[in-house]
């Protein structure tokens, strides 16, 4: 499969799981705390990937164990605490829009960090599709318009992370493949800092088998395996073969997800908001440039 065929697969399978992650965040925080959550969702994923690590542990980057570990912490461990505590108090379609505006971010990112340049046309996509993202997540009936400035902040800082891990990725680490290097993120890197959260948290102290923290494992599951394990490979698969630009562009699609989801469990779309999700589309259409993104 060429290059540009695979990156368009990729962001589309991506947006269908990262969408889905905002109501599985939803169900988990019926039964566990933000924390919990979070850490809960590193551990599980950590746990799956820990054989792949082991068995490939000679080919651990150590002369880049700093980008590593910055990688790891911004892009799969800030941001899993973040999302859930901003969603104790705003709905996952305001979580939905402040996400998308990671494009932005890498932008802003890659040019002062990385020194990334960014033709004209991508600024432009990338601006029309957010358009696009606030038609979709204003033109319903939810509580659009409500802002609580702490939620807002924590989800800006996840989005900023996100952006951070996705520019360093790309700059620094490209030369591990992107199996190995999500289970190098999960099971060595950030494995035991999230034993030491879920103690905090007191989770393995008031932890019981009954139905109501085994249905939330299960959602937390879901959440750890798809939505965090495979989409992390998947999301390094598309940085090696695009750019952090057109990578960070799954955002955009990811509150058509969830607005799905939304419909599916009864809820109804706007006209608006099927014009938002056409305009989302338009834009990613001029992100289709080359080159995307070039280094200085």
């Amino acid at each position: 499969m060429n290059a540009d065929k695979e990156k368009w697969i990729l962001l589309g399978v991506l947006s269908i799981i990262w969408g889905s992650s905002f109501i599985l965040i939803k169900k988990s925080l019926e039964h566990f705390s933000p924390y919990q959550v979070g850490a809960l969702r590193v551990l599980i994923a950590g746990i799956i990937l820990m054989p792949i690590a082991i068995s490939k542990y000679k080919l651990f980057p150590k002369k880049h164990l700093k980008w590593l570990i910055l990688a790891a912490f911004t892009g799969n461990f800030i941001p899993m605490f973040l999302f859930p505590i901003a969603e104790t108090e705003v709905s996952s379609s305001i979580a939905g829009i402040i996400n998308s505006m990671m494009p932005i971010f890498v932008i802003i990112v890659g040019a002062l960090v990385w020194k990334f340049e960014t033709t004209k046309q991508q600024i432009f996509g990338t601006l029309i599709s957010f358009t696009g993202v606030c038609l979709l997540a204003f033109g319903g009936d939810g509580e659009g318009g409500k802002f609580k400035l702490i939620p807002i902040l924590l989800l800006l800082l996840a989005t900023l992370c996100y952006a951070m891990s996705t520019t360093t990725v790309k700059s620094k680490l490209m030369e591990v493949s992107s199996t190995v290097l999500s289970a190098f993120v999960f099971s060595f890197v950030l494995f035991f800092p999230s034993i030491i959260a879920l103690t905090f948290t007191g989770f393995f102290s008031t932890f019981s088998f009954d139905e109501n923290n085994l249905t939330g494992l299960m959602f937390v599951s879901l959440l750890s395996i798809f939505g965090t394990g495979l989409a992390m490979m998947m999301n390094y698969r598309l940085l090696k073969v695009s750019t952090p630009l057109f990578a960070s562009t799954v955002t955009l699609l990811m509150p058509i997800v969830a607005i799905i989801w939304g419909f599916l469990d009864g809820e109804k779309l706007s006209v608006m908001q099927f014009v938002g999700a056409g305009i989302i589309i338009a834009g990613l259409i001029f992100l289709r440039t080359k080159p995307n993104l070039i280094k200085k």
